[in-house]
């Protein structure tokens, strides 16, 4: 080696853990951290990306960094829920860290506890790069472990379990057009109000009246 240089080989993947520095630049998919005079490229989903202040604001990322033997690639979250769904979804395969940002670009990480729970493959293929196999795959080998991630930092979400006319209820919606993770819960506190007895057509107007609400809010 060198003398003053740095081996690849010679580096652990999560040498770099945290950068805090000044945000240099913002571009699409990455920004450059200045830390002292030192500029570090960050590849990060759209949503830790719009979560930074801008150029040349302070700022603090968590980083994982991935070791390959042409370079060394960071990549940065506004979060720890964040950052653990990435390391969660890279471990299946086919799933590379751009396919895992463009996940988590298009799904929060309470987003994903709710998707994967309720098997929803749909919202999964909205994000670039995931096609149906993969969906499937990822629903398959995340199954049991979707329950034990975190949705937001120090918060979990249980899966829903919806019964009776809820079920065909969020069919029915989710057929109009809506994604099943945003319906979902609205049903379930419909259902909750009504109570398991209410008639399907009810259940369908007042989830509907809910989301038209909240559309306008």
């Amino acid at each position: 080696m060198v003398p003053g240089r740095l081996s690849l080989g010679s580096i652990g993947p999560r040498m770099i853990a945290q950068l805090t520095g000044r945000i240099d630049q913002l571009a699409e998919g990455s920004c450059i951290v200045d830390v002292n005079g030192v500029g570090y490229l960050v590849h990060a989903s759209t949503r830790t990306l719009a979560a930074l202040p801008p150029p040349p604001a302070p700022a603090r990322l968590l980083i994982e960094t991935h070791v390959r033997e042409d370079a060394i690639l960071l990549y940065g979250f506004a979060e720890a829920a964040e950052r653990d769904w990435f390391r969660l979804l890279t471990t299946v395969q086919g799933v590379g860290a751009k396919v895992a940002l463009s996940v988590l670009s298009s799904l929060s990480p309470r987003d994903l506890v709710s998707v994967i729970a309720a098997g929803d493959r749909a919202s999964l293929t909205r994000a670039p790069g995931v096609g149906a196999k993969l969906a499937v795959r990822l629903l398959t080998e995340l199954r049991d472990k979707a329950g034990m991630m975190p949705a937001s930092p120090g918060v979990a979400v249980a899966p829903l379990r919806l019964p009776g006319a809820a079920e065909d209820a969020l069919s029915a919606l989710v057929n109009l057009g809506y994604r099943r993770v945003e319906v979902q819960p609205v049903v379930a506190r419909v259902v909750e109000r009504l109570g398991e007895g209410a008639g399907l057509d009810v259940v369908i107007r007042d989830a509907l009246k809910e989301l038209a609400q909240r559309a306008v809010g």
